[in-house]
């Protein structure tokens, strides 16, 4: 089933065009994350979905309602969670849980308990009633996610969640995520962060000037890449010598007894690569598998660059 479905999305602000026919799909129950470059049309395309602006052409459908004809429902089957936090810093931590519940109109027995699980799960319990402008970076976030989470949303948008944020917390939000999507939630997810798709991301898009350029899993996003090799490395002279015999196309490192063999990655050129030299016999003393990575994916395919 798909959490979200979209074809030929369409939004133009005056004569600049930020969204030219976009087409993706996303299944239920994982991470799906959005890579581009700042005005990539990412946020403008979580905007759409959670309903903040119209689009101006193209269908939709998210959690299994039609994003023009259903706002309402669409509304109250997601939670969003922005670029930049939607907490009330002049209130605690707790009296915003609060006032998120009373907006989702929890009864009164409902928002006290939904409130106290929420601190516990996000660990916010020991601050939970000191005013959140004593947050850290860290511990707001989490906050503004616990506040999403008031309504048990099914689809959350999480724009650029982690922007900001030192590794430590940016750890402990990957967490959080992955703890909700086993829970059976489904996260959009745009970033900037390569790392961060790599890490959560079941399957990653990637938007260029308004188009999505790419599409897979990181595995397969990376083979279309070249500079992926396996790096063989031998024993003795004599082996290196046989190996580049046979393999013909490696490159060789005299001083490391190694090979570096062209490949991509997949487990059907491993097996061909293993193939050839068992059937020859050859001995080989350690064997690495080297792929690009997703900044490399990055570069190549918006010749951008990337923001760490």
């Amino acid at each position: 089933m798909h959490a979200i479905s979209v074809t030929g999305l369409r939004k133009s602000f005056g004569d600049h065009v930020v969204l030219d026919g976009l087409d993706l799909s996303v299944h239920s129950g994982t991470v799906f994350a959005l890579l581009g470059a700042n005005g990539a049309g990412k946020t403008t395309t979580v905007k759409i979905l959670s309903t903040l602006l119209s689009a101006d052409a193209g269908d939709a459908r998210v959690a299994g309602h039609d994003l023009a004809r259903e706002p309402d429902a669409v509304r109250a089957a997601i939670g969003v969670t922005g670029q930049f936090s939607a907490v009330d810093t002049l209130l605690t931590g707790e009296e915003n849980l609060l006032l998120m519940a009373d907006l989702n109109h929890l009864g009164r027995g409902a928002r006290r308990a939904r409130v106290a699980q929420l601190l516990d799960q996000f660990d916010l319990v020991d601050a939970a009633k000191k005013p959140a402008m004593s947050y850290s970076g860290g511990m707001r976030r989490r906050l503004d996610l616990a506040m999403t989470l008031v309504g048990s949303p099914r689809v959350i948008f999480l724009d650029e969640p982690t922007t900001g944020l030192d590794p430590r917390s940016r750890r402990t939000m990957w967490q959080i995520i992955r703890d909700l999507v086993a829970g059976g939630v489904t996260i959009f997810l745009t970033t900037q962060y390569l790392e961060e798709a790599d890490e959560l991301a079941d399957r990653i898009a990637v938007l260029d000037g308004g188009k999505l350029v790419a599409e897979g899993t990181a595995a397969e996003l990376k083979r279309r890449i070249p500079g992926g090799h396996v790096r063989l490395r031998f024993a003795d002279q004599h082996g290196l010598d046989t190996a580049m015999s046979v393999l013909g196309q490696a490159s060789r490192d005299n001083d490391a007894l190694a090979l570096r063999v062209p490949s991509d990655g997949s487990l059907r050129a491993l097996k061909a690569l293993i193939d050839q030299l068992d059937h020859r016999s050859i001995q080989v003393d350690e064997l690495s598998v080297h792929t690009p990575d997703l900044d490399d994916v990055f570069l190549a395919l918006t010749d951008q660059k990337v923001t760490r």
